[in-house]
């Protein structure tokens, strides 16, 4: 391809031209350093984040970089999130730190993308009082990283390439995984619902979905390689399959990925209870290699917060759909994500909230302080919460829920389940920590060679959260 004049329009073949370019000039900088190039890139925020980290590190691998940590990196990517204000602060700050660093080395380059990127207000700012970022690129348009990086070799200058949407979907470009034996799949990228609250569709753009044949094939390919778990990743999945030309739901796309030889455990998420259908949850329970693991954010018990935050769902609904879904898969593990002291929540509302806690007994929850969200509808909301009151409902909503999660997990004691091994304990060298299909984290002695191995584990003993255990040995 380097011997192209100019590089191809279509896509994945343009990339492939540029990673090819972008490799001559990373070259070039490892003769001036007199060793291999070094990049890091940061991950903040959700899975969808983590999965573009990887086809960012991947593209800077083939092009010659060698991973590293931050401080020892020649190429710093901030992969950013913007769900909540604070994330921004947390950058900006990140970045007054690397500024004398970068002083000092003026060979370093510094990149950033992902969501917080996508606000016009941010870019302005960077521009502005950032001027030593080199690449500031958005959600749209990561694929572009080799050839982004090949305008900066050559144009010496800040380079901005931010797109408001995109249809566009480019597969088949390189991308390391963290884990040899599990892997995130997207299935669909943005977001059609507009929760007030919520930034995403603004900065994801809006839902597209990839074609069945081009998800079934990267997994058969990462099912080939070692891969025994999968995590399908989309804002929505379950309206995966809404504008595809062929007619297809998510529940469809699950049993055709069950089928594939290799893949022993598929997880997904995030589920909006709105488009969780009688048809999932029949594919849920009949297919053993779906995990005991469903991820299902109320974020209010009140049906008219619930209203206000635009979640197109009641309370009654919500538990309806949870109750079939106790029927159907008895031990199911729910979880979910509930924001306190959203605008207009009253003390009625917030004992709603309490009682659909008390009532659905999730294993665990995230549980989160409404804050405001520029450019969002609830930011502009008049009857905002007071902090002390959200604060004193806060805490009142977690003692709860870690209560019911504290005797919910430990229903497992003394039981015989199955473990994927992850990766030695950070603690504990001689002990290895995997998750079971509930995803709940065990711990038990065993030597490294069972790395992504799912083996038999006795709970022997819970501690709360997590587990300590012991592998049954062949036989037992």
């Amino acid at each position: 391809m380097s011997t192209l004049q100019m590089p191809p329009v279509n896509e994945p073949d343009r990339q492939y031209y540029f990673i090819d370019k972008a490799r001559t000039y990373v070259r070039q900088l490892g003769e001036a350093l007199g060793r291999t190039p070094r990049a890091c890139i940061t991950t903040f925020g959700c899975q969808m984040n983590s999965k573009d980290s990887e086809k960012l590190l991947g593209v800077l691998e083939e092009i010659g970089y060698e991973e590293s940590s931050e401080e020892m990196a020649d190429l710093v990517i901030f992969n950013t999130c913007t769900v909540r204000e604070n994330a921004n602060t947390r950058v900006y700050g990140r970045l007054g730190r690397l500024k004398p660093v970068k002083k000092k080395n003026p060979h370093m380059m510094i990149g950033l993308c992902g969501c917080m990127m996508q606000e016009e207000l941010v870019v302005n700012k960077l521009k502005d009082s950032y001027r030593f970022v080199d690449l500031i690129f958005g959600t749209h348009n990561v694929y572009k990283l080799a050839e982004l990086l090949v305008m900066r070799f050559e144009s010496k200058g800040m380079i901005i390439d931010i797109w408001e949407d995109t249809d566009k979907i480019v597969e088949d470009l390189p991308t390391e995984r963290k884990y040899p034996f599990k892997s995130g799949v997207n299935i669909m990228f943005g977001c059609n619902n507009f929760c007030t609250y919520c930034i995403v569709p603004y900065v994801r753009g809006r839902e597209r979905s990839r074609r069945p044949e081009a998800i079934l094939s990267e997994i058969k390919r990462l099912a080939s390689e070692g891969v025994v778990e999968i995590m399908l990743l989309g804002q929505n999945v379950n309206s995966y399959g809404r504008g595809l030309p062929e007619e297809i739901t998510f529940a469809k796309l699950l049993e055709q990925i069950a089928a594939i030889p290799g893949i022993q455990r598929i997880r997904f998420m995030t589920s909006h209870p709105k488009d969780l259908s009688d048809e999932l949850i029949e594919v849920m329970a009949r297919e053993e290699k779906i995990c005991n693991h469903l991820h299902l954010p109320v974020q209010a018990g009140s049906s008219r917060v619930l209203k206000k935050m635009n979640r197109i769902y009641t309370k009654e609904g919500y538990l309806t759909l949870v109750k079939k879904l106790r029927e159907k898969i008895p031990d199911i593990s729910l979880t979910t994500d509930i924001i306190v002291g959203f605008p207009g929540e009253t003390e009625e509302d917030f004992l709603e909230t309490l009682a659909v806690v008390k009532e659905v007994r999730y294993d665990s929850a995230f549980t989160f302080l409404y804050s405001k969200r520029s450019n969002t509808p609830a930011a502009t909301m008049t009857d905002q919460v007071p902090e002390d009151i959200a604060k004193e409902r806060f805490d009142r909503l977690l003692k709860e829920v870690q209560e019911i999660a504290h005797e919910r997990t430990q229903r497992f004691t003394g039981q015989v389940l199955d473990v994927l091994v992850e990766e030695v304990n950070q603690h504990d060298p001689q002990y290895l920590t995997g998750r079971l299909s509930n995803n709940l984290l065990v711990h038990f002695p065993g030597s490294e060679d069972l790395i992504g191995q799912i083996v038999p584990v006795k709970l022997s003993e819970c501690k709360g959260f997590y587990y300590l255990g012991e592998k049954l040995e062949q036989g037992e």
